[in-house]
């Protein structure tokens, strides 16, 4: 997968470290989810049935999560909701999710392509 920063985006520490990290789990998920890369917001993500899940973002991961994933999710230290634009307009579905917890990227992507499965096909 290529690394399509824009000039807005904001590389941190350890970014390369991320985008490996991401890739792995991007990889597991289309073989074991047949879930397909894909683009949104002009970033690298994943996508199952149509249906954005997961992305990376100024080297965390973004996921879509509801209930208690999010929930959970949210109170990773560092963790937020994602405001792709900037302007405070952030997503209510969607966790960013620091690369200090990469240990917990695999599961928690787990709980969102299980989430994602529930809706609609696009």
């Amino acid at each position: 997968m290529s690394d399509t920063r824009n000039a807005k985006d904001t590389v941190k520490p350890g970014a390369a470290q991320s985008l490996g990290a991401f890739d792995a789990l991007a990889g597991e998920l289309a073989r074991g989810r047949k879930a397909e890369r894909s683009k949104m917001f002009g970033k690298d993500c994943m996508k199952y049935k149509g249906n954005g899940f997961m992305a990376l973002f100024e080297g965390d991961l973004v996921l879509k999560l509801s209930g208690q994933a999010r929930e959970d999710a949210l109170k990773l230290k560092g963790s937020k909701l994602w405001d792709p634009s900037g302007q405070g307009r952030a997503m209510k579905e969607w966790v960013q999710i620091p690369a200090s917890h990469q240990a917990k990227w695999s599961d928690l992507a787990e709980k969102s392509v299980e989430y994602v499965s529930t809706l609609p096909s696009k």
